[in-house]
């Protein structure tokens, strides 16, 4: 086991399954063109927390896609839209899971990362995952200008922890969607509790 503090994966977006690979690649192929820009590599990210002698796994998935009974959910949110969010096809779970695995962790790329190897930042990742928001997944309901999905948990997670968010970099030529809205709901916090301790 590593030592205590919080590493960074990150997986091709649809690593093992070709369906949201080609959804992925559709999208940004759209998204590209739209913005005048060069196609990237997307990036789906997870986390591995070694804290007081365990381990945990922080991701965020469809219900559907880990079969095992306990797999530390904290909470779930609706895929496209509240409504469908009523079938479990279109539900996604936060999993802060001890001893856990991340699916697909052998196509990860450049990783693990090391962010932190301190005990209080991995404590504090393991405290804030029940009060992650659980909006609606692939919408903006967050009015941040981006689309809130498992990068948003693992950006949010790590802003909120105090974790050094401008040292970390995605592989070459890769991209995050979701990642600056994590960031920019977690900035709001952060300036709504200085407010009020002010």
């Amino acid at each position: 086991m590593r030592g205590t503090g919080v590493d960074l994966f990150w997986l091709p977006l649809g690593a093992g399954g070709r369906f949201v690979r080609t959804n992925g690649r559709i999208y940004e192929a759209v998204a590209a063109r739209l913005q005048h820009r060069d196609r990237s590599d997307l990036y789906h990210s997870a986390l591995e927390v070694h804290h007081a002698g365990e381990r945990h796994v922080i991701e965020q998935g469809p219900v559907w896609n880990v079969s095992e009974a306990y797999r530390g959910v904290v909470s779930e949110g609706p895929v496209g839209s509240p409504r469908l969010g009523r079938l479990k096809l279109f539900r996604y779970e936060v999993r802060s899971w001890q001893d856990g695995f991340i699916p697909d962790r052998d196509e990860a790329v450049d990783s693990p990362r090391r962010v932190s190897s301190d005990g209080e930042r991995a404590r504090r990742v393991l405290e804030l995952v029940p009060d992650f928001p659980t909006a609606t997944w692939g919408r903006d309901e967050q009015q941040t200008g981006e689309m809130w999905n498992s990068n948003s948990l693992i950006a949010w997670l790590l802003a909120r922890s105090g974790h050094d968010i401008d040292s970390i970099a995605l592989p070459a030529h890769g991209r995050a969607p979701g990642w600056s809205a994590g960031l920019c709901v977690a900035a709001r916090k952060a300036d709504t509790t200085s407010a009020t301790i002010g």
